[in-house]
């Protein structure tokens, strides 16, 4: 079974946290500083990593750092709600997601399950890319094009051809973004006036099929004012 470090100062948290993990099957390790938490990385005993950003000693956007210079073990931060730029850079300097405080318990158990899933398929590889056999890769994501199939975290996951088209076009062009206008040129290549509320339907069902939160997605992002986009910084 796989080891979770967990790491915050806060110990009622470590020890809520822990809780749901062993109830899941998780065995788990507890840190309450940055500096721990790496050296336990160090040693090689754990298999996932939930990493508080605001601790003693060494904070989470340094152990984190310091935690990529060592291995390619997942890690899962966790945010206060309104820690949007820590979200970010966590992103940027090397974690593989988020979770918001207060935590739902079924979303980081399912975050963590991802996480690892992912993980041992691609060997930690993580990110975006494409393969010799033109599979194409977003996280825990593969579309293989050539069979028309996708997969979530190894899951095969059913969809219309048209939500296909939209996620392969977003998925064959990472961090590109795509307005509606453009994405309804791209995969019905018809005249898009009147037709852009069609994509936001698509969009959102591609959602409810790929993202462990609809609500709030890792993978389909929206650009204000501009359109969707797979890939580039969103995680």
């Amino acid at each position: 079974m796989s080891t979770v470090l967990v790491a915050d100062d806060d110990r009622d948290i470590v020890n809520a946290i822990c809780i749901y993990l062993k109830s899941d099957g998780y065995d788990t390790i507890k840190a309450y500083n940055g500096a721990d938490a790496v050296d336990i990385v160090r040693l090689g005993k754990c298999d996932l990593v939930l990493l508080d950003v605001m601790m003693p000693v060494m904070d989470g956007i340094e152990a984190m750092t310091e935690i990529r210079k060592l291995s390619n073990v997942p890690v899962i931060f966790l945010t206060a709600k309104a820690e949007d730029t820590d979200k970010i850079l966590g992103l940027n300097v090397g974690a593989d997601d988020y979770v918001t405080k207060p935590f739902n318990p079924v979303e980081l158990l399912a975050r963590v399950k991802s996480a690892l899933r992912r993980y041992q398929i691609l060997g930690g590889a993580g990110g975006m890319n494409q393969n010799a056999d033109n599979n194409l890769y977003c996280g825990g994501l593969c579309l293989n094009d050539s069979e028309k199939r996708l997969t979530v975290d190894g899951e095969e996951v059913s969809l219309t051809p048209t939500e296909y088209d939209i996620l392969r076009l977003l998925m064959r062009n990472q961090g590109k973004v795509f307005s509606p206008k453009d994405i309804i040129r791209e995969v019905w290549h018809e005249d898009p006036c009147g037709q852009e509320n069609a994509v936001a339907v698509h969009i959102r069902h591609l959602r409810e099929k790929i993202e462990i939160n609809p609500s709030d997605p890792r993978y389909i992002v929206m650009v204000w004012g501009r359109g969707y986009k797979i890939g580039g910084n969103n995680g």
